[in-house]
């Protein structure tokens, strides 16, 4: 591994590798670390099968143009062999649990978000400590992979790439104020609101409007976990109330705000 550090920010540069059996000392192994300042990682891959969510905080994690946000609450189950970035602001705690290849069976085939309820919690936190007797480890290790199953929820963004949907993509990701609507979009880029709909449906699988939630609702996430109070949360990411906020978070996460800072 190789790191940058610049202006307060660090880039590490990892390998990449094939799905393939890889040498590790258990079927599933730990790894955390809290970042001080914030890490960018380059498009990489392991050997083996991951898991990653976060004790403290938000991070992100990209394949392709799929963007998921990771947080104390929900994680990201990543198959061998996938190549993958990621990124994590200063103050985030960032955990991982890696599969050995061959020693388990994924639990999909592509990357897809896990719901870290207290069971799970407590069984990798388990895992993560010493002193374990062969035994113990095998069984809490059977019980990780007994109740580990992906979520029907998971903090996820298709990004467009198309010359036509980019710039849209580009402003909200960089202001999830902005409150330009599909008419005003079409407006601005001369072209019918139709022929929009139709390139987000077919880019993303979701309609404009969706799409502008889901972008606000990972920035809200960002934000909760950071202590942000509800209301001022709500204002920074282009809602008129905290009401509107909550009910549109809630379409997003299955979770009001004040549920999901809880968790």
């Amino acid at each position: 591994m190789s790191g940058a550090r610049a202006a307060g920010r660090e880039t590490r540069v990892l390998p990449s590798y094939a799905a393939e059996a890889a040498e590790v000392p258990f079927t599933i192994l730990h790894w955390d670390e809290s970042f001080a300042r914030d890490t960018t990682w380059n498009e990489h891959s392991h050997p083996f099968h991951e898991l990653l969510w976060n004790e403290r905080g938000a991070s992100t994690a990209a394949v392709g143009s799929r963007v998921w946000t990771i947080t104390p609450a929900l994680g990201l189950w990543m198959p061998s062999g996938t190549p993958h970035s990621g990124s994590a602001p200063a103050g985030t705690w960032c955990r991982a649990a890696f599969f050995g290849f061959g020693a388990v069976n994924p639990i999909s085939p592509s990357s897809v978000g896990v719901e870290i309820t207290p069971l799970l919690r407590l069984l990798l936190e388990r895992l993560s400590g010493t002193g374990l007797s062969a035994g113990s480890r095998a069984l809490t290790e059977a019980m990780v992979l007994d109740v580990l199953v992906p979520s029907p929820r998971e903090l996820l963004l298709q990004v467009p790439s198309s010359a036509l949907l980019r710039p849209i993509a580009d402003a909200v990701l960089a202001d999830p104020a902005d409150r330009r609507t599909l008419a005003d979009w079409a407006a601005h880029l001369g072209v019918s609101a139709r022929t929009i709909t139709r390139a987000f449906h077919a880019e993303t699988g979701t309609s404009f409007a969706r799409w502008v939630a889901a972008a606000r609702a990972q920035h809200a996430v960002t934000l909760l976990t950071r202590g942000w109070e509800i209301d001022a949360v709500a204002e920074e990411v282009g809602y008129r109330s905290a009401s509107a906020f909550g009910a549109a978070f809630r379409r997003t996460t299955g979770l009001t705000p004040g549920a999901f800072r809880g968790r």
